[in-house]
């Protein structure tokens, strides 16, 4: 049940990355983003993936939290993209 619990809570936050990576993609702005807080999701799935790896439950949900990590990562490079771009307007 545990891992039924984990794996409904990573596909519902990570709905989220797809759309913020297509908003990012298409407003080609930074507005209403913020990089710590990207880097804070970062983190919390790379401890996610270690907890996996370390507590030896390797199993489908690692694929989960390494999809939103990847997802995630996009946005923040297109964040960084996006920010050179305001800045040479």
């Amino acid at each position: 049940m545990v891992t039924v619990c984990e794996t409904i809570m990573l596909i519902c936050f990570g709905i989220s990355w797809p759309i913020s990576v297509y908003k990012s993609l298409k407003s080609k702005t930074t507005k209403g983003k913020s990089v710590v807080f990207t880097f804070a999701i970062i983190a919390g799935y790379i401890a996610g993936i270690a907890g996996k790896i370390i507590g030896g439950n390797i199993n489908y949900v690692l694929v989960l939290y390494l999809i939103n990590l990847a997802f995630v990562s996009v946005d923040l490079a297109l964040y960084f993209i996006n920010r050179k771009r305001e800045q040479r307007r």
